[in-house]
């Protein structure tokens, strides 16, 4: 069989179907825990944390990477479902006179194609709310913070405030010092302006959107919580169902690779979902 007619045929299709989805399956871990930090404290420590994780999200080279290895196994991994689909559909035309597919398989693995559609029309939704902000349209602004200055009685005693920027330096500086790029004093203090003016504070964009400030916050936390539903639906079969096509099935092994499956499909997308609940109680 030549090379162009394996990578033709559904054996191969079930393959990368299978080897994306097992990739995509350790980015969901991965993209957890740094989730998870948004539940920390409301304060400036989580604040900092978070946005400095998410600066070096952004900046390392391995992860930027593995981060487009991912926007392609996404892709791949979307057309080649769709297009197993559509070669089941015409190996089968027409259905059999009588069909109780509920005898023969799970509800999750008869609506694979549309869950898989409702995971991707998030995803879309998902990025263009905050990646494309951070990455294209630089609508995200820096992280600062207030802090008090004590009154001079020379002045009438009155406190001060003042916004400090973190810088990608890991100082705090005054705004009005960091908006001058070759500022002398700031090259004294060995603060080095040419890795970009400071961290994108995505943690208060974040906050805001799963909040009660927000007016679709309510919306947005609901619509994420029912795309982890679909999450959970579409990986109860789609976990087992990868190694199988990889031809993983042996009597000692298949039952805790499917019970591995089901709390992987039932425990990540709950972790998810509780995320964004959680910052709207709040």
């Amino acid at each position: 069989m030549s090379k162009s007619a394996i990578l033709k045929s559904s054996v191969a299709k079930k393959y990368w179907m299978a080897l994306t989805g097992l990739f995509l399956c350790t980015f969901l871990i991965g993209h957890l825990l740094g989730n998870l930090q948004l539940l920390g404290e409301a304060n400036e420590a989580t604040k900092r944390g978070f946005n400095e994780y998410a600066y070096f999200m952004g900046h390392n080279l391995f992860i930027k990477v593995l981060s487009y290895v991912t926007y392609i196994s996404i892709i791949f991994h979307a057309i080649d479902g769709i297009m197993l689909t559509v070669a089941n559909k015409k190996a089968r035309p027409q259905n059999y006179a009588y069909n109780n597919p509920g005898a023969n398989s799970s509800t999750p693995s008869r609506y694979m194609a549309v869950l898989g559609t409702l995971i991707l029309v998030f995803i879309v939704t998902h990025m263009a709310n905050f990646w494309w902000k951070a990455k294209i349209t630089q609508d995200i602004p820096l992280h600062t913070k207030e802090i008090t200055l004590p009154g001079n009685p020379m002045m009438g005693g009155q406190e001060q405030k003042m916004n400090l920027y973190l810088t990608t330096a890991g100082d705090y500086v005054p705004v009005d010092q960091l908006e001058v790029k070759h500022k002398t004093e700031l090259y004294a203090k060995g603060i080095d302006l040419k890795m970009g003016e400071g961290y994108k504070d995505l943690y208060t964009v974040v906050i805001k959107f799963f909040s009660k400030e927000n007016s679709l916050g309510l919306v947005a936390t609901a619509l994420y919580a029912l795309s982890m539903l679909v999450l959970a639906f579409h990986l109860w079969h789609g976990f087992a169902s990868a190694f199988q096509s990889l031809g993983v099935r042996h009597k000692r092994y298949t039952p805790a690779i499917e019970l591995i499956g089901k709390l992987f499909a039932v425990i990540v997308p709950i972790a998810f979902a509780i995320i964004p609940v959680i910052l709207y109680m709040r």
